[in-house]
């Protein structure tokens, strides 16, 4: 397989997330792990620059990763060089409550979207992220006792203020996502993705977003690396006939991946979620060309285990 890394030769396109919503790049740098990366802020300062000159200008957070510090680490490298954050978009999500020693008043891991939670959880992310708001804020998980007209009250003083621009939500099943919808312009739902998991295709996720003109964002698209690792004889079947199709093309295995997922006509936006430049190289990569129907559906057949009827 080609693995040759050209970030010269390569851009990552622009994909408006609905009619209304904001423009990103097809590709998002997924920071959940950034804690993980072992960078000095010089070092992710770097990453981003390298992520921005590949055309990957969007950036994922949420409050809760790294255990709350996540967007703390890509706020002090972007405080290094400020001018880069009007060539960016700033995503976060907020509406989990972990348990955590950095908020010893959470006394069970729970869902809060109440119109306080968000407001406060705002105000916290772009202090960390130190800028004045972010171009997009999702919900992180559906909330049994969340109130769609106080979410949308939440959203429209945010939006008023300046501080957020525009807003989605994440993991929500379709009615959910219409529910909200109807009351505030929603312009995305991130969801879980990838040919180990494939039930948005058939849960109506992703027929009711091409219905009504929103893109969904992509998390996990490689399946957290099981797709290369794990033993499993079927994901081992699976990892063989995207490794041939791979061969075939001479694009790197998950260059085809990201490719088959961004073939779908509600026109996923997916994540990446290594500090690596090569790997956010390989998910561009994956914007350059298209399978043949016959070569995206021998991924699904090997991912579902058995023909289409």
């Amino acid at each position: 397989m080609s693995q040759v890394f050209s970030p010269a030769s390569m851009q990552a396109p622009r994909s408006r997330l609905s009619s209304n919503g904001p423009e990103l790049s097809r590709i998002v740098a997924g920071m959940w792990r950034i804690g993980e990366w072992n960078m000095s802020a010089q070092q992710r300062l770097t990453f981003i620059e390298q992520c921005l000159d590949l055309g990957v200008s969007s950036f994922d957070h949420a409050d809760i990763y790294g255990d709350y510090s996540a967007e703390g680490l890509f706020g002090e490298a972007l405080a290094l060089q400020p001018g880069l954050r009007d060539k960016m978009e700033l995503v976060s999500k907020c509406g989990i409550k972990l348990l955590s020693p950095h908020r010893p008043g959470h006394a069970i891991q729970h869902y809060d979207t109440s119109a306080a939670h968000i407001t406060s959880s705002v105000e916290h992310s772009l202090r960390q992220l130190q800028t004045d708001r972010l171009d997009l804020l999702l919900i992180h998980r559906p909330d049994p006792l969340m109130d769609f007209d106080e979410i949308a009250g939440a959203f429209t003083q945010l939006r008023q203020a300046g501080k957020v621009l525009h807003f989605g939500v994440s993991n929500f099943s379709r009615h959910q996502f219409e529910c909200l919808h109807r009351r505030f312009p929603l312009v995305t739902n991130q969801v879980e993705f990838s040919p180990l998991h494939v039930a948005p295709l058939f849960d109506e996720t992703f027929d009711g977003l091409q219905d009504v003109g929103v893109a969904p964002m992509i998390w996990s698209p490689l399946a957290g690396g099981r797709l290369f690792q794990s033993g499993d004889a079927n994901v081992e079947n699976l990892r063989n006939v995207i490794k041939q199709i791979a061969d075939q093309l001479q694009r790197p295995f998950a260059s085809v991946v990201f490719a088959w997922i961004m073939q779908l006509p509600c026109r996923p936006l997916p994540l990446t979620g290594s500090g690596r430049i090569e790997a956010v190289g390989v998910a561009v990569e994956g914007t350059q060309f298209t399978l043949s129907r016959s070569d995206w559906f021998a991924i699904l057949r090997a991912a579902r285990g058995h023909e289409v009827a």
